[in-house]
């Protein structure tokens, strides 16, 4: 048995927070948008709206999948670079300059649940 006889079961999902969507699988990290969470704690994202598992069909929800679930691990809260923000109005003498950071969470994903299957990030 060499190296090429393992094969990695790999399973991905489409999750929606804070707006947006994000592409995960088990073990990967991702920057949502802030949530009330500490670090260390752990979050369920339970709006699930795609979920594929190695070559099977995907498994699409209508919006969303009923019982599928993602668990994930609160690593750090924080806030993203500043960006400038320059309003400018030419012959008016009208400018305005402002800084934001946008505050975020990072998170790693445990877990999947599609309420038939569970897949662990190792």
């Amino acid at each position: 048995m060499g190296n090429g006889d393992i094969k990695e079961h790999k399973m991905i999902a489409v999750v929606e927070t804070g707006g947006k969507q994000y592409q995960i699988s088990p073990g990967s990290i991702i920057r949502i948008e802030k949530l009330k969470a500490k670090k260390g704690e752990e979050v369920v994202l339970d709006k699930v709206l795609m979920i594929k598992e190695d070559d099977s069909e995907a498994l699409l929800g209508h919006p969303l999948i009923a019982e599928a679930r993602v668990t994930a691990e609160v690593l750090r809260q924080d806030r993203a670079k500043k960006i400038i923000v320059y309003k400018f109005k030419r012959r008016k003498n009208y400018h305005r300059k402002y800084g934001h950071r946008q505050a975020f969470t990072e998170l790693k994903i445990k877990e999947i649940q599609s309420g038939k299957t569970k897949k662990k990030a190792k």
